[in-house]
């Protein structure tokens, strides 16, 4: 599982059978310090709570598809689950970081 940041939502114009009701989100792949990582892609919310601003897991490929019922939609991306807090291990010299602090704030580079 990865760790994103929601940036927004998406509206599609069609939605494939077995979609219908399913929110559509941009998300923006995080590093475990928060710090953006690639570039933002769409995540299907399966969990239908993720809303912008939150911080999400998610996962890729396959596993995404078996998130949603029913299993096997065409989806690349997909929403586990809400992140309430983020813990890394001291013993690698990195802070403790919470969603509500900012990148200055955990211990990563902006």
């Amino acid at each position: 599982m990865f760790l994103g940041k929601v940036i927004g939502r998406l509206v599609p114009a069609v939605v494939y059978p077995g979609m219908e009701g399913v929110p559509l989100l941009w998300v923006q792949p995080l590093d475990k310090n928060q710090s953006a990582e690639g570039r933002p892609f769409v995540c299907a919310d399966g969990t239908r709570m993720a809303g912008p601003g939150e911080l999400i897991y998610w996962e890729a490929s396959r596993e995404a598809a078996l998130t949603l019922e029913p299993s096997y939609v065409p989806v690349d991306h997909a929403v586990v689950g809400l992140v309430d807090d983020v813990m890394i291990d001291p013993q690698n010299g990195l802070s403790n970081a919470t969603p509500n602090d900012s990148p200055d704030n955990s211990g990563g580079d902006s």
